[in-house]
């Protein structure tokens, strides 16, 4: 299974991007989804979760401007990234989680200039 994430891109502070990934096949049942992501000389980190069925959960700097969202018929996740700061600037990996183990996408890059 491979996760194919699109909407990589070059943007100024204060826009916004919407990233997208989806599996090669259905991994249904989806247990949860998420984001993370990994800037220059940092580890990586979680960006948001959402377990299927419950509460999602964002990483406090970027609570307010990211809003995850899933598809489980699809076996997608999206990202939605608004008022975007140069401190996002990272390559963003997806993840998707079924019950028994989780997929990762390849990464997709992520640049914001001030």
């Amino acid at each position: 299974v491979q996760l194919q994430a699109s909407g990589e891109g070059l943007v100024q502070a204060g826009e916004f991007l919407k990233l997208s990934c989806v599996a090669s096949r259905s991994l249904l049942p989806v247990a949860a989804m998420a984001w993370c992501r990994q800037a220059p000389g940092k580890q990586r980190e979680l960006v948001a979760r959402w377990p299927s069925g419950g509460s999602t959960i964002y990483a406090g700097p970027v609570k307010g401007r990211f809003t995850i969202s899933g598809d489980d018929a699809k076996s997608a996740v999206y990202l939605q990234m608004n008022s975007l700061k140069s401190e996002d600037t990272a390559v963003y990996y997806c993840n998707i989680y079924t019950h028994s183990r989780g997929y990762w996408g390849q990464g997709t890059q992520v640049t914001v200039s001030s």
